[in-house]
């Protein structure tokens, strides 16, 4: 199944990078329809409207209380209706409640390769008490009379006033590199997640100087006691051989020079005497 792109002029419009469609409330949107195979006879496509985010699939996508007040069809409070055709039919499952409409499949007029179905989304995406800017998913299956689906495809459907505009700043945004690919939070927190035994070394202090590296502090940071612990023993032992190496570079440096027994001082290689 493939969704027609619509120009900035109609009221809808499709976006391939972010596989989203722009439309505006009550507006009809052309969805075209292509099979690999001609479908078994008395073939329907059936359009159902769920929520995108995990926290809301369970949660029935409906008409919001305003948009339905002032609607007086039967199926008012389906948010899907299906437009240029009189063999659609409006359901609601008795278990989930979830509503969707279907239409009979039509094999593609004479030089087309695709059918097309005309898809109208009856409340604004902001609705309060409806979608309230939850993002929404229209799922499209070819099913045959007995309900086996054959087919399914799935797409974002935002309804707002200006599709060509939303549809071109959310894609600017979703392209936007200023320092190289841009992270999602969620894509940051899914990082760190993934190697949750890495140690963290956070440099405290920076030194140009060869002689100062063994000066600088470092913070480390590491998950789990038993780690910490082998750590700490280890850096232990760094600093007791660095203190013993330490002190035995104080003794060798302090130790005095032989002192004659006449009371003179000796002369040390490379230094003069007093008469010379």
């Amino acid at each position: 199944m493939r969704k027609r792109c619509a120009t900035p002029r109609l009221p809808s419009a499709f976006s391939e990078l972010l596989k989203k469609l722009y439309c505006q409330l009550a507006k009809t949107s052309p969805v075209e329809v292509l099979l690999s195979k001609e479908p078994p006879q008395g073939a329907v496509l059936r359009a159902t409207a769920v929520y995108k985010k995990t926290e809301h699939v369970a949660d029935v996508v409906r008409r919001c209380p305003h948009h339905q007040t002032e609607d007086t069809a039967e199926h008012r409070s389906h948010l899907i209706r299906l437009e240029g055709s009189q063999r659609a039919l409006y359901f609601e499952d008795p278990h989930t409640k979830r509503q969707s409409v279907t239409v009979p499949y039509e094999p593609p007029q004479l030089g087309s390769e695709t059918t097309a179905i005309l898809l109208s989304f009856m409340c604004n995406s902001s609705c309060m008490g409806g979608m309230n800017r939850r993002q929404i998913l229209t799922i499209l299956t070819l099913e045959t009379p007995d309900g086996l689906v054959l087919g399914r495809r799935c797409f974002e459907v935002r309804v707002c006033a200006c599709p060509g505009r939303d549809r071109k700043t959310d894609e600017e945004s979703s392209t936007k590199t200023p320092n190289g690919p841009k992270q999602t939070k969620k894509r940051k927190q899914a990082q760190s997640n993934s190697a949750p035994h890495t140690t963290t070394v956070m440099k405290s202090k920076s030194s140009s100087s060869a002689e100062e590296e063994d000066k600088e502090v470092f913070t480390v940071l590491v998950k789990g006691r038993e780690r910490y612990e082998i750590i700490k023993k280890i850096n232990e032992a760094f600093e007791g051989a660095a203190e013993k190496e330490k002190a035995k570079n104080k003794v060798s440096v302090k130790q005095e020079l032989p002192v004659p027994s006449s009371g003179k001082r000796l002369v040390q290689r490379g230094e003069r005497r007093d008469s010379d």
